[in-house]
C-alpha cells in the first residue's frame, strides 16, 4: 500500500515468531530497501515503512529466502492468525496453528480482513485484538469455537477444533457473510453454546512469556534501534497485538505493558501520511498520560482505530476537530483547535 513515505509492506511470520536470524534479517532490510521505520499492527504482524517501488521486489525476495514472507502471492493473502503470546512449542494453541497453517487451503474464499485468533491458554487474553474465528477457553476450561460479535461459542477440543473452525468459515459464507465483510457485522443465527472465560490481563500474559516485553508507543519501533537490542542476548522475536515485542532469551528489563501511551491510538500523521492535514504523534504522547481512550486522527478515515473512541481528535485543514465517544470525523463538540489549545483544554503542561 503507499503512503507519503512509500510502500508498506506487510510482514506475517509463523506463528508470529522470528528467529534471530529471521528478525535480523528483516531489520537490516528495513534500513536496505524502506526508511527503517518498522510499525506494529494490532494483528501481530509488521510493516516495514518507506519502500521504494524500485526497491519493493528486492525486498520481496528477501522476506521470502528469510522465510517471513510466501512466494505464492495468493497463500500470502490467506487469513491472518494470531496467537496468544504465552504460547509455548509443542503447546495446544501452537499445535492448533500449526495444523490451521498446514490445511489453508481447506478454507473458502474470505473477505481481505477476516482473521482467526487461536487463544488456547489458560484464559483468553486476546478479547481485544480483531478476530472473526475464535479459538478459546469457556467458562467449564474446556476449548470453544466462538464467532466475533457473538457472547457463545461451540465447544470443541484440540483434535476436532480446526475441523470445526473450517467448517464455520465454510457457513459463514454460505450464509452470506461475505457481503457483510465480517463476522461481528453478519447477524445469520448461530447455534448457542458456552461463554468464554473471563480474559486474562495482558499482564498476566506478558509473565508467563519466555522473554521481557518491549514496548513500541503507537506501534512505531526503529529497525536500527531493534538490531541494537537483538545483541542483548535475544534468541527470537514474538509479535504481540499489543505494541510490543517478546524478546526470548532477552535480558533486559521489560516495559510497562500499561503505559498509557500504548492504550493511545494515533496514525502516523503528517507529512507520513499524505491524507493527513496536522501531525498527530507529538500531540498524542503529550496527551496520552492524561486522557484515557484517546484517538488522535490525522483526518476523518480514522485508519488507527475505527471505532469509537472516549476523546476523538480528528485533523481536518491542519487544526483539530474534538468530539466525546466518537469515531473519527463524527461532528465536533469543538472545532479548528491548535495543539496548544488542546493542551491547555486538558491541563497538560
Amino acid at each position: 500500500m503507499m503512503a507519503g513515505d512509500g510502500l508498506l509492506v506487510r510482514v506475517r511470520p509463523a506463528l508470529g515468531r522470528m528467529s534471530r536470524a529471521q528478525a535480523e534479517g528483516l531489520y537490516e532490510a528495513a534500513l536496505r530497501h524502506g526508511n527503517g521505520h518498522i510499525d506494529l499492527t494490532n494483528r501481530a504482524a509488521l510493516q516495514v515503512r518507506g519502500v521504494r517501488e524500485v526497491v519493493h521486489r528486492a525486498l520481496i525476495e528477501r522476506l521470502v529466502a528469510l522465510d517471513l514472507a510466501q512466494a505464492d502471492p495468493a497463500r500470502e493473502m490467506r487469513a491472518p492468525l494470531i496467537l496468544n503470546p504465552d504460547w509455548a512449542e509443542g503447546d495446544i494453541s501452537a499445535s492448533i496453528a500449526n495444523e490451521l497453517i498446514a490445511r489453508m487451503d481447506e478454507l473458502p474464499e474470505l473477505p481481505a480482513k477476516i482473521g482467526f485468533a487461536i487463544d488456547a491458554g489458560p484464559a483468553p487474553v486476546l478479547t481485544d485484538a480483531p478476530a472473526d474465528f475464535r479459538i478459546e477457553r469457556g467458562t467449564s476450561g474446556g476449548l470453544i469455537l466462538r464467532a466475533d460479535g457473538r457472547e457463545r461459542g461451540a465447544s470443541v477440543t484440540a483434535e476436532d477444533a480446526v475441523d470445526a473452525l473450517i467448517s464455520l468459515a465454510h457457513w459463514f459464507v454460505a450464509s452470506g457473510g461475505v457481503q457483510a465483510g465480517r463476522m461481528a457485522r453478519h447477524l445469520a443465527p448461530l447455534p448457542a453454546g458456552e461463554a468464554p472465560a473471563s480474559p486474562r490481563s495482558r499482564a498476566s500474559a506478558l509473565a508467563q512469556a519466555p522473554g521481557p516485553f518491549y514496548a513500541a508507543p503507537f506501534g512505531r519501533v526503529e529497525a536500527t534501534a531493534l538490531l541494537s537490542i537483538m545483541e542483548d542476548g535475544v534468541q527470537a522475536v514474538r509479535l504481540t497485538p499489543w505494541r510490543g515485542l517478546l524478546l526470548e532469551g532477552g535480558n533486559a528489563a521489560p516495559d510497562d505493558p500499561d503505559d498509557p501511551r500504548l492504550s493511545a491510538d494515533a496514525c502516523p500523521g503528517a507529512p507520513a501520511c499524505p491524507q493527513a492535514s496536522v501531525a498527530t504523534r507529538d500531540l498524542a504522547i503529550r496527551l496520552a498520560p492524561h486522557v484515557p481512550g484517546l484517538h488522535v486522527s490525522g483526518c476523518a478515515k480514522g485508519c488507527a482505530r475505527p471505532s469509537r473512541a472516549a476523546v476523538m481528535l480528528t485533523g481536518r485543514s491542519g487544526r483539530f476537530d474534538l468530539a466525546h465517544n466518537a469515531r473519527a470525523g463524527a461532528p465536533p463538540l469543538r472545532a479548528g483547535l491548535s495543539p496548544d489549545q488542546i493542551l491547555t483544554l486538558f491541563g497538560v503542561q
